[in-house]
């Protein structure tokens, strides 16, 4: 796949996008419209907020592939844009499963794999019954992740 990479700014601050990485999770869409769109083309308008609220919502980029620099700071270092890297995010969540945000790829026992995108849960419990996944049954029997006292 082609690593694409398309900047957007409104001379105080760039927008990256990196879209092979993005999980269409639409938090960006939700969170400020008037920025991020994608009935609009381009459908990032780096004019649509201040700079700091465009910052706040790229930070909440589940997958990564939203991030952002200043310009002040790239002009700081000679002009040149930080390397942007997008990168896989895992988060255990309290006594469930452990998500995968972004791009991935399970390979089973047998060397089969399978891509996944947006979220993946594994299972943590180890009682799903449909392993490596999350089956909802660490709800069933109030798995806990707290060491036992």
């Amino acid at each position: 796949m082609k690593d694409i990479t398309k900047k957007y700014t409104n001379g105080e601050v760039t927008i990256v996008w990196k879209p092979n990485v993005c999980v269409h999770s639409e938090v960006c869409f939700h969170g400020l419209p008037e920025v991020f769109n994608p009935n609009n083309k381009p459908w990032i308008n780096a004019e649509g907020a201040p700079t700091q609220r465009m910052i706040d919502q790229v930070k909440r980029c589940p997958s990564g592939a939203l991030t952002y620099f200043l310009n002040a700071d790239a002009a700081a270092e000679g002009g040149i844009a930080p390397e942007i890297t997008a990168e896989s995010i895992v988060e255990p969540l309290p006594n469930g499963p452990l998500l995968v945000y972004g791009n991935i790829v399970v390979k089973d026992a047998a060397g089969n794999e399978t891509h996944k995108n947006k979220v993946t849960a594994f299972c943590r419990c180890g009682a799903s019954s449909n392993k490596p996944y999350c089956d909802g049954t660490h709800a069933k029997i109030q798995f806990t992740d707290k060491p036992n006292s």
